[in-house]
């Protein structure tokens, strides 16, 4: 069985190539299996693992563990842990093990990304992110690799934190700044990317500006809530899978306040991408995307890195 490290794992998955075969993944068909959750209490702590099945017909199985402690930034440690192994399909063998951090946050920002393909603006150039961990790290990249952005915000709960990813990207070429007052950073963005652990809404209905597009990638259980319920009220919301309905605080807490009802939600990422139902239909409209998380995008990114190990 071979070993993809954390570098070797995130070689093959530049977002150039990442969010296209996202696309082509979930317009095709694959087997996913919904999730397994477990609540582990140990030691004082409290966390969340997820064990996250999906096979396909290219012949290849895999299964992702991800262990999410909140409370580890409080350590000084990372809030996400996971590992990913890969079988073939049609014997059981295991061919791989690989880094299941850098394929969570990939292709969770690839997600994100292709999302905002089919409902962000096509002229969209704003981006704020909610967040500073990995996936927040990931976002300018990924959303840049599918619309024209050239100016990004960043907020956190610590502020602190805001400003020191606003100067990596800085430092990397960004035209980037830190947000202190997050109602104004809202009221100006063209797309609002939240990547956090949140368990309060953290945007506002409100706040969101006609034409834009706000994206959820960060909650994905009950508990886990980023948006306010007017957030959904007047927009038009599409969901990663169907997953996101039973999963998603964001979106039960608005179907239970009625400003958002299931039968309004306008489709999923396999329904965009087979063309089934049309993304944004004007500028002017709000449009909202929540996603929970999908196996099978943990199992196109997986593909990826295996076929770019054995091109020999």
């Amino acid at each position: 069985m071979k070993h993809f490290d954390e570098a070797a794992t995130r070689a093959p998955l530049g977002f150039e190539r990442l969010v296209p075969a996202l696309r082509a993944a979930f317009a095709a068909e694959a087997q996913v299996p919904p999730r397994h959750v477990h609540t582990v209490e140990a030691a004082g702590s409290k966390g969340t693992v997820l064990i996250m099945p999906a096979w396909s017909d290219a012949g290849f199985l895999g299964i992702k563990t991800i262990n999410i402690f909140p409370g580890n930034s409080a350590r000084r440690l990372p809030g996400l842990h996971a590992t990913y192994v890969l079988y073939d399909a049609r014997t059981g063998v295991p061919l791989a093990l690989m880094d299941g951090n850098e394929i969570t946050a990939r292709r969770t920002a690839a997600a994100s990304a292709l999302g905002a393909s089919f409902l962000a603006r096509q002229d969209s150039r704003r981006l704020l992110v909610l967040g500073t961990g990995r996936i927040a790290r990931m976002l300018p990249a990924a959303h840049a690799s599918v619309r024209p952005i050239d100016e990004l915000w960043v907020w956190n709960h610590r502020p602190e934190g805001a400003e020191a990813l606003a100067a990596q990207w800085r430092a990397e070429g960004w035209n980037a700044r830190a947000a202190t007052n997050l109602e104004a950073a809202v009221r100006q963005a063209d797309i609002v990317s939240c990547a956090t652990l949140a368990t309060a809404p953290l945007v506002h209905g409100e706040w969101l500006a006609p034409g834009s597009h706000l994206d959820l990638i960060g909650s994905f259980t009950p508990a886990m809530r980023e948006a306010d319920v007017q957030c959904f009220a007047g927009a038009r919301t599409f969901v990663d899978t169907d997953e996101a309905l039973q999963k998603s605080g964001d979106l039960l807490d608005a179907m239970a306040a009625g400003t958002l009802r299931a039968e309004e939600v306008q489709g999923t990422l396999a329904t965009l991408c087979r063309a089934e139902r049309p993304g944004r239909s004007s500028t002017e409209e709000r449009t909202v995307f929540k996603a929970v998380g999908s196996a099978l995008e943990d199992l196109t990114a997986a593909t990826l890195v295996w076929q770019s190990g054995n091109t020999i």
